[in-house]
């Protein structure tokens, strides 16, 4: 069992350093945000700004990818996301189906070109 879980004292760092500080705000969040209207302007503003920030990522790790993801070519990058995106769009905005259709896109093209 020692094999498979691996060095318990990295768990249990990653647990009280990673995981439990990050569930007190979200916890907080959930408490103070429980009574708040999804259609107030602030909330619109945070949504946008949310999805802006995650486009802006999405577009860095395509123009300039790290690591692994720099050895498949970039029509294949590009494809997969635009099959992503088709996706998305037709199955009634799936997040899920978007991403694994572009991701079975990537590596199915990386494997066929080696």
């Amino acid at each position: 069992m020692s094999d498979f879980i691996g060095d318990w004292h990295a768990l249990l760092v990653l647990l009280l350093a990673g995981f439990l500080p990050n569930e007190v705000w979200r916890m907080l969040g959930l408490w103070l945000g429980g009574g708040v209207d999804e259609e107030s302007e602030i909330l619109i503003w945070v949504r946008a700004v949310a999805t802006a920030i995650l486009a802006g990522v999405i577009a860095q790790i395509l123009v300039v990818p790290p690591g692994t993801l720099a050895s498949i070519p970039p029509p294949l990058r590009y494809g997969a996301v635009a099959v992503g995106l088709v996706v998305f769009v037709a199955f009634r905005r799936s997040i899920f189906l978007g991403v694994a259709c572009g991701e079975l896109v990537m590596v199915t093209g990386k494997y066929i070109l080696g």
